[in-house]
């Protein structure tokens, strides 16, 4: 099928300029001004911001196991309608990826269910238990992205070094949820004020920087891609730029909850603020800032974590961790972000498309010819609240809740398909 998005907006270093885009057969044919061509379908994009779709390489899908939280399907509509046409979902489901029969499965349930592009991770280690390590060359026959254990920090040095060595071997990533077990103190906060004011037990900061400065000295050792899951205090990104520095091959992300929030904004007892890692001091927050500006963070990732409201419901000590993030990252960053002159809308898009693409190799993220045409429609100029009722994820559990926000995906193409459309659910 052929289809011609005229007279949409890109954004430019100087501004915007209108451009049309030609897609043929899921690919990008052609782009540039006043494009004549017979197509199918022809798309008016007058007013509209024209994006590449974007990327997020760490999201929870739940499937198998968790469906009472998010499936394969509500999720990636779920993305489909935030604007992401490429997803890479963790591996702590049950059962776990963990072999190549496995994730054969998880292939078969992404190829029937999926509205757009699932990368799936698989686990370095059997079940997520830190004990034995998985057949990497297998899993990675079957379609592994790359190799991680989140949700859980690998506590075995030994372990996580052979788990490198291997992982270079077969130029695959070792993506880490950076925690030392030792050091987490049965916390359901970060380790400061508003755990003292709650009487809660907090998660230190230490407890994830020690971790990262481990790996990386592991990673050079081995010569590994190694990847920082959602960074998230002033000494982890001091570890990471120190790395880089060195030339060692580690990438980092940070998600949109904690460039937007620190602990100071938590109210009450409300296990919508309760992630992993916590939201930390605004020290830490505006170290993350910056951190991503200079380059030390490489690009953003939601971390997806979707829950049901009944297990919310129980407060922040027994809820468990994580928020979700597909539909309200763009509309977040954009209105609190650019808006506020923190950084460039050019900036932005880069941070949600090639930034991440880039970091893992992977050829997605960009608008040009011959690029699989994933592309999003956004109204900038749209303002509404955020309203968990109209998500289309099964999990409504956010802080955000009530914000108002401007920047609304109103169309996502993925592979020259329309797979989400404003007021229309079309996958």
């Amino acid at each position: 099928m052929s289809m011609l998005i005229k007279n949409g907006k890109l954004v430019t270093e100087n501004g915007f300029e209108s451009v049309d885009i030609l897609i043929e057969n899921g690919k990008i044919t052609e782009i540039g001004a006043q494009i004549s061509a017979d197509a199918e379908q022809i798309i008016d994009a007058k007013g509209k911001l024209v994006a590449p779709g974007l990327v997020d390489l760490h999201v929870h899908l739940r499937e198998p196991g968790g469906e009472k939280k998010e499936t394969i399907a509500t999720g990636t509509l779920a993305a489909a309608r935030g604007g992401f046409t490429t997803v890479a979902a963790m591996p702590n489901t049950r059962p776990v990826p963990d072999s190549k029969d496995q994730m054969d499965w998880l292939q078969r349930k992404i190829a029937e269910t999926a509205s757009v592009r699932v990368l799936p991770y698989a686990s370095i280690s059997v079940r997520e238990l830190g004990q034995e390590l998985t057949d990497f060359e297998g899993l990675k026959e079957a379609g592994a992205f790359a190799l991680t254990d989140d949700g859980v920090g690998v506590q075995s040095a030994g372990m996580m070094l052979e788990a490198m060595k291997r992982a270079a071997q077969l130029d695959m990533a070792i993506v880490a949820h950076c925690e030392d077990n030792t050091l987490i103190n049965k916390g359901s906060l970060h380790q400061g004020r508003k755990a003292a004011e709650l009487g809660i037990n907090g998660i230190p900061s230490v407890c994830e920087s020690v971790h990262i400065a481990r790996d990386i000295l592991l990673a050079e050792e081995a010569g590994c891609h190694y990847h920082v899951c959602h960074i998230s205090t002033k000494e982890s990104v001091r570890a990471v730029r120190d790395a880089k520095r060195y030339g060692i091959k580690v990438t980092a992300e940070v998600t949109p909850h904690h460039l937007l929030l620190n602990e100071d904004d938590i109210t009450g007892n409300d296990a919508n603020y309760k992630m992993n890692p916590p939201l930390r001091s605004k020290a830490d927050h505006e170290a993350l800032i910056e951190g991503l500006l200079d380059g030390t963070v490489d690009f953003i990732a939601t971390d997806h974590a979707p829950h049901t409201t009944e297990e919310k419901a129980e407060g922040i000590q027994l809820a468990p961790f994580g928020i979700v993030g597909l539909e309200t990252a763009f509309p977040l960053l954009y209105t609190h972000m650019v808006k506020t002159n923190i950084m460039t809308l050019k900036q932005l898009i880069e941070f949600l498309t090639v930034k991440p693409a880039k970091a893992f190799g992977l050829p997605y993220g960009e608008l040009k010819a011959g690029a699989a045409a994933d592309v999003v429609l956004i109204d900038l100029d749209e303002e509404k609240e955020i309203n968990p009722e109209e998500f289309l994820s099964k999990g409504k559990n956010t802080p955000f809740a009530g914000w108002s926000c401007k920047g609304w995906p109103v169309m996502t193409i993925a592979e020259g398909k329309i797979v989400w459309e404003k007021g229309v659910v079309t996958a």
